[in-house]
């Protein structure tokens, strides 16, 4: 394997491990699933909605108390809160006058422990 300043920039060899790539093609999941996932992952990819998903793991809230909490305003935190419904991220909940937030489900936050158990190993 060739290296460039020692961290490796290629394959050096000339056989193809058939089995193997035939094993983990049948592995893959569909392209569009592929496509699905890197888009959860720009949704993530926000410190904003990041932010905001944090603060809804502790309590739903509504967007009067977010902007509050975050230092923006009602009209920034609306935008973020709907790509967060469009992701299927979020969900809300009206009651009288005030719309309550809070996450869709659990996996949302599972994610989330996992990213930050990768960050601080």
């Amino acid at each position: 394997m060739k290296t460039r300043g020692g961290a490796a920039v290629g394959c050096d060899c000339s056989v193809i491990h058939k089995d193997i790539v035939e094993q983990v093609a049948a592995l893959m999941p569909k392209d569009e699933i592929l496509f699905d996932l890197a888009e959860l992952f720009k949704v993530f990819g926000d410190s904003t909605r990041a932010k905001i998903l944090c603060a809804l793991f502790r309590s739903r809230m509504c967007v009067c108390d977010i902007a509050a909490l975050l230092g923006m305003t009602k009209s920034a935190i609306s935008h973020q809160l709907r790509v967060l419904k469009q992701a299927k991220l979020v969900k809300y909940k009206k009651e009288g006058k005030v719309v309550y937030y809070s996450l869709e489900d659990d996996h949302i936050k599972n994610i989330f422990d996992q990213a930050f158990a990768h960050i601080v190993e």
